[in-house]
Protein backbone atom coordinates (compact mmCIF):
# COMPACT_ATOMS: atom_id res chain seq x y z
CA UNK A 1 0.00 0.00 0.00
CA UNK A 2 2.87 2.15 0.88
CA UNK A 3 4.63 1.79 -1.76
CA UNK A 4 2.21 2.23 -4.67
CA UNK A 5 1.53 5.45 -2.93
CA UNK A 6 4.95 6.92 -2.97
CA UNK A 7 5.21 5.12 -6.97
CA UNK A 8 2.13 7.03 -7.39
CA UNK A 9 3.03 10.80 -5.96
CA UNK A 10 6.56 10.88 -5.95
CA UNK A 11 7.92 9.04 -8.93
CA UNK A 12 9.74 5.83 -8.56
CA UNK A 13 13.18 7.23 -8.59
CA UNK A 14 12.15 8.37 -5.12
CA UNK A 15 12.67 5.00 -3.62
CA UNK A 16 16.51 5.15 -4.51
CA UNK A 17 16.49 8.60 -2.74
CA UNK A 18 19.53 8.49 -0.35
CA UNK A 19 20.98 5.28 -2.31
CA UNK A 20 24.15 7.45 -3.90
CA UNK A 21 25.35 8.86 -0.58
CA UNK A 22 25.01 5.07 0.94
CA UNK A 23 26.78 3.33 -2.29
CA UNK A 24 29.71 6.28 -1.41
CA UNK A 25 29.73 5.00 1.72
CA UNK A 26 30.13 1.54 1.04
CA UNK A 27 32.05 1.00 -1.64
CA UNK A 28 35.38 2.63 -0.38
CA UNK A 29 34.99 1.14 3.30
CA UNK A 30 34.27 -2.75 2.14
CA UNK A 31 37.10 -1.95 -0.58
CA UNK A 32 39.60 -0.46 1.77
CA UNK A 33 38.66 -3.15 4.08
CA UNK A 34 39.82 -5.97 1.55
CA UNK A 35 42.80 -4.08 0.25
CA UNK A 36 43.85 -3.63 4.36
CA UNK A 37 43.27 -7.28 5.26
CA UNK A 38 45.13 -8.92 2.05
CA UNK A 39 47.95 -6.34 2.97
CA UNK A 40 48.21 -7.21 6.70
CA UNK A 41 47.72 -10.98 5.84
CA UNK A 42 51.11 -11.09 3.37
CA UNK A 43 53.53 -9.18 5.71
CA UNK A 44 52.39 -10.83 8.83
CA UNK A 45 53.18 -14.20 6.27
CA UNK A 46 56.49 -12.56 5.65
CA UNK A 47 57.60 -11.71 9.03
CA UNK A 48 56.45 -14.89 10.89
CA UNK A 49 57.40 -16.72 7.69
CA UNK A 50 54.77 -18.93 7.97
CA UNK A 51 52.59 -20.27 5.09
CA UNK A 52 49.56 -21.01 7.21
CA UNK A 53 47.92 -18.41 9.41
CA UNK A 54 45.63 -19.89 12.42
CA UNK A 55 42.11 -18.46 13.13
CA UNK A 56 43.19 -15.78 16.39
CA UNK A 57 46.22 -14.33 13.65
CA UNK A 58 43.03 -13.98 11.31
CA UNK A 59 40.94 -12.29 14.13
CA UNK A 60 43.48 -9.99 14.56
CA UNK A 61 44.58 -9.20 11.65
CA UNK A 62 40.83 -8.94 9.95
CA UNK A 63 40.09 -6.74 13.28
CA UNK A 64 43.26 -4.28 12.55
CA UNK A 65 41.95 -4.10 8.90
CA UNK A 66 38.25 -3.13 9.88
CA UNK A 67 39.60 -0.75 12.13
CA UNK A 68 42.23 1.05 9.55
CA UNK A 69 39.42 1.00 6.53
CA UNK A 70 37.25 2.17 9.30
CA UNK A 71 39.05 5.17 10.14
CA UNK A 72 40.02 5.96 6.45
CA UNK A 73 36.48 5.99 5.45
CA UNK A 74 34.87 7.16 8.25
CA UNK A 75 34.30 11.02 7.18
CA UNK A 76 31.98 9.87 4.59
CA UNK A 77 30.28 8.08 6.96
CA UNK A 78 29.75 10.99 9.05
CA UNK A 79 28.78 13.23 5.94
CA UNK A 80 26.40 10.99 4.99
CA UNK A 81 24.39 11.55 8.85
CA UNK A 82 25.16 15.19 8.90
CA UNK A 83 23.03 15.06 4.95
CA UNK A 84 20.37 12.39 6.54
CA UNK A 85 19.56 14.55 10.10
CA UNK A 86 19.28 17.68 7.35
CA UNK A 87 16.94 15.57 5.29
CA UNK A 88 14.16 14.84 8.18
CA UNK A 89 14.89 17.99 9.48
CA UNK A 90 13.31 18.95 6.24
CA UNK A 91 15.79 21.91 5.33
CA UNK A 92 18.55 20.86 2.77
CA UNK A 93 21.89 22.05 4.40
CA UNK A 94 24.51 20.50 1.94
CA UNK A 95 24.26 20.20 -2.08
CA UNK A 96 26.32 16.60 -1.95
CA UNK A 97 28.52 14.89 -0.56
CA UNK A 98 31.46 16.77 -0.86
CA UNK A 99 29.86 19.61 0.23
CA UNK A 100 28.84 18.24 3.31
CA UNK A 101 32.60 17.26 3.89
CA UNK A 102 33.88 20.83 3.30
CA UNK A 103 31.32 22.43 5.36
CA UNK A 104 32.03 20.52 8.53
CA UNK A 105 35.50 20.98 7.88
CA UNK A 106 34.79 24.20 7.80
CA UNK A 107 33.10 24.57 11.15
CA UNK A 108 34.66 21.43 12.94
CA UNK A 109 37.48 20.57 12.36
CA UNK A 110 39.50 18.00 10.89
CA UNK A 111 38.47 16.34 14.46
CA UNK A 112 34.44 16.77 13.14
CA UNK A 113 35.24 14.13 10.41
CA UNK A 114 36.23 11.69 13.17
CA UNK A 115 33.01 12.50 15.36
CA UNK A 116 32.16 8.78 17.05
CA UNK A 117 34.81 6.71 15.58
CA UNK A 118 35.58 5.37 19.11
CA UNK A 119 31.93 3.58 19.07
CA UNK A 120 31.55 2.62 15.58
CA UNK A 121 34.82 0.97 16.06
CA UNK A 122 33.63 -1.16 19.08
CA UNK A 123 31.38 -2.20 16.90
CA UNK A 124 32.90 -2.68 13.21
CA UNK A 125 36.68 -4.29 14.04
CA UNK A 126 34.79 -6.96 16.00
CA UNK A 127 32.46 -7.69 13.11
CA UNK A 128 35.54 -7.36 10.69
CA UNK A 129 37.45 -9.91 12.65
CA UNK A 130 34.91 -12.34 12.88
CA UNK A 131 33.84 -11.81 9.00
CA UNK A 132 37.23 -12.65 8.12
CA UNK A 133 37.88 -15.72 10.33
CA UNK A 134 34.77 -16.98 8.42
CA UNK A 135 35.21 -15.92 5.11
CA UNK A 136 38.79 -18.23 5.62
CA UNK A 137 37.04 -20.99 6.89
CA UNK A 138 34.58 -21.14 4.46
CA UNK A 139 37.35 -20.85 1.70
CA UNK A 140 38.96 -23.58 3.39
CA UNK A 141 36.15 -25.83 3.60
CA UNK A 142 35.02 -25.00 -0.31
CA UNK A 143 39.02 -25.53 -1.47
CA UNK A 144 38.81 -28.51 0.16
CA UNK A 145 35.74 -29.90 -1.53
CA UNK A 146 36.79 -28.98 -4.57
CA UNK A 147 40.43 -30.86 -4.06
CA UNK A 148 38.19 -33.80 -3.03
CA UNK A 149 36.36 -34.02 -5.83
CA UNK A 150 39.43 -33.97 -8.44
Amino acid sequence: MHLSKIIREEGPTELYRGLAPSLVGVVPYTATNYFAYDSLRKAYRSFSRKEKIGNIETLLIGSLAGALSSTATFPLEVARKHMQVAAVSGRVVYKNMLDALVRILEHEGILGWYKGLGPSCLKLVPAAGISFMCYEACKKILVENINQED
